[in-house]
């Protein structure tokens, strides 16, 4: 098909609804209400379900309810509307129902503000609400990978009966580049032997995640955990960039990672032997190829639209081989291309120039506004 010129939300709005997309439940917030408004004309027009929910709660809870029955089904928010949506996710997560999730982040802590921040990689990443359970987390980084990403998490979301995650930032999904669209797929006919769609004829089954019996409860993590080991070894998705040379090495995901793509190419203009790792899952990680980049090059730096989220796990990854190093804009604020050029000049002049474990000092790497700034 041929390229349009699409905005993010619309993009991975349309693309769910060509994946097959059966029922969208939303809310609406800043910077993602776009989304809630395609799929609010499309999917009527289609003859699918649209339900602007009363809240986030109710939202996530319709989601739940729905995906029981094998449905493909979705919602999208932005950070402080997928905090009210923890608790009945992890109820998802415990009832083995697959689910597509979008969220467009905004700056926090709070209500924060309507920029574009990195700043739910904590709660998706290593969150998601209470106990033990792991999501499938993608994380694109233009306008056709929000869509290709977003078409692979419903089949992907089912293969595993999981939740899958599409985590960009505001300025993901405000902006607008050319990008192809898939071709509309034929609605599903036939629903999983798991699905709650009427026991005519067969015995009930039955759908919850409460488990009073201790040794229950611990047999679904086991599987959990089980289906989880063999995410790691085949979802694993990153891009590299000059790293089959390079000296140093940038980490970045989303917008941090396309703006520290320009600065790395800057970098190599210059002479410096610098590459680029933009994990595209985020959960699971590409453990893998960081530890192998961690034994080549002189050091890392990270760069996040937060507060240092990330920079944990290539600290985790990485095991001490080679130090690492953090530049973030948290609050909102995208770091522009001359900034991260000039932390890779830094980390050139004076590698590992840091001493004792990163962890204890990456503050020290975080920008600091002037005054009036």
């Amino acid at each position: 098909m041929a390229r349009e010129l699409i905005k993010g939300n619309v993009a991975f709005a349309e693309a769910a609804i060509r994946a097959g997309l059966q029922a969208y439940f939303g809310y609406p917030i800043t910077p993602q209400t776009e989304a809630l408004e395609w799929m609010s004309h499309r999917m009527v027009e289609l003859g699918r379900v649209f339900l602007q929910a009363e809240s986030e709660l109710a939202a996530i809870n319709m989601v739940y309810g729905a995906a029981c029955t094998g449905a493909r089904v979705m919602t999208s928010s932005s950070s402080p509307g997928i905090s009210l949506m923890l608790e009945g996710l992890s109820y998802i997560a415990a009832t083995e129902v697959p689910m597509v999730l979008v969220d467009v982040m905004r700056g926090g802590p709070g209500l924060g503000n309507i920029g574009p921040a990195q700043s739910d990689y904590s709660q998706i990443v290593h969150g998601g609400g209470h106990g033990d359970y792991y999501p499938i987390v993608f994380a694109p980084a233009s306008i056709q990978e929000v869509i290709d990403y977003t078409v692979l998490a419903f089949d992907i979301a089912e293969k595993y009966r999981s939740i899958v995650y599409i985590l960009i930032d505001g300025s993901i999904g405000q902006m607008m580049e050319p990008a192809e669209l898939p071709p509309m797929r034929e609605i599903k006919t036939t629903v999983p032997d798991w699905a709650t769609n009427g026991a005519k004829g067969r015995e009930r089954r039955i759908h919850a995640s409460l488990y009073m019996n201790p040794p229950d409860l611990e047999a679904l993590n086991m599987r959990l955990l089980e289906r989880w080991q063999t995410i790691q070894k085949e979802e694993v998705r990153y891009k590299e960039y000059f790293l089959d040379d390079a000296e140093y090495a940038v980490v970045g995901f989303g917008t941090a990672g396309r703006v520290a793509l320009s600065a790395v190419r800057a970098a190599r203009q210059e002479g410096i032997k610098v590459g680029l790792l933009r994990p595209i899952s985020l959960s699971p990680y590409p453990a893998d190829i960081l530890e192998q980049i961690s034994k080549q090059v002189k050091s890392i730096l990270v760069v996040e639209m937060n507060a240092a989220q990330m920079l944990k796990d290539v600290l985790l990854y990485t095991k001490g081989r080679t130090p690492v190093e953090f530049y973030g804009r948290p609050g909102g604020i995208i770091p522009v291309q001359d900034e991260i050029l000039s932390e890779i000049h830094r980390i050139v002049r004076n590698p590992g120039s840091i001493e004792g474990h990163p962890r204890d000092l990456w503050f020290k790497r975080v920008y600091q506004p002037t005054k009036g700034g």
